[in-house]
């Protein structure tokens, strides 16, 4: 067993950098919309009105199936939703 350390989940098990910060941002993108429907006390008929989407996909976002979405599907959800989205760039540690 190894006792390497990982700074996220993603790391630990996506094949590349590229492909865990992809999903780092995704999580955080379906995060996000997943407590806007439940803060606003939405059903996934009028999120899906909301988002522009139909009801099972806001069905697969609430069941956290990330692997149905793209980043560009999940910020044009949550632009249509009222969301503002910021983004910072760092250098990698």
């Amino acid at each position: 067993m190894s006792n390497e350390r990982f700074a996220s989940v993603w790391d630990a098990i996506e094949d590349t950098p590229a492909e865990a910060e992809n999903m780092k941002l995704r999580s955080i993108l379906m995060m996000a919309l997943k407590e806007h429907v439940v803060r606003a006390g939405l059903t996934q008929s009028e999120a899906a009105h909301l988002f522009g989407v139909t009801q099972p996909r806001v069905s697969d976002l609430m069941r956290g199936k990330i692997n149905l979405f793209g980043l560009d599907a999940l910020v044009n959800m949550a632009a249509a939703a009222g969301l503002r989205i910021e983004m910072r760039v760092l250098e990698a540690a």
